[in-house]
């Protein structure tokens, strides 16, 4: 029932902020999208560095 309940809401989302974001004239620049990229990769090892300290900490 909670795994509805979570779809539910995240299709009420969904359905709220695409219509919101299609209104706004909010764009990004290549420029700040290659800024942005550049930094997905460091922060993804970081987290999965992370998260298995913390899983074998835990144990």
């Amino acid at each position: 029932m909670t795994v509805l309940i979570i779809l539910g809401v995240l299709l009420v989302a969904l359905l709220v902020v695409v219509p919101l974001l299609e209104r706004s004239s909010f764009r990004i620049s290549s420029e700040q999208t290659a800024k942005m990229s550049r930094w997905i990769l460091p922060l993804l090892v970081v987290m999965i560095v992370v998260q298995l300290v913390m899983h074998f900490t835990s144990n």
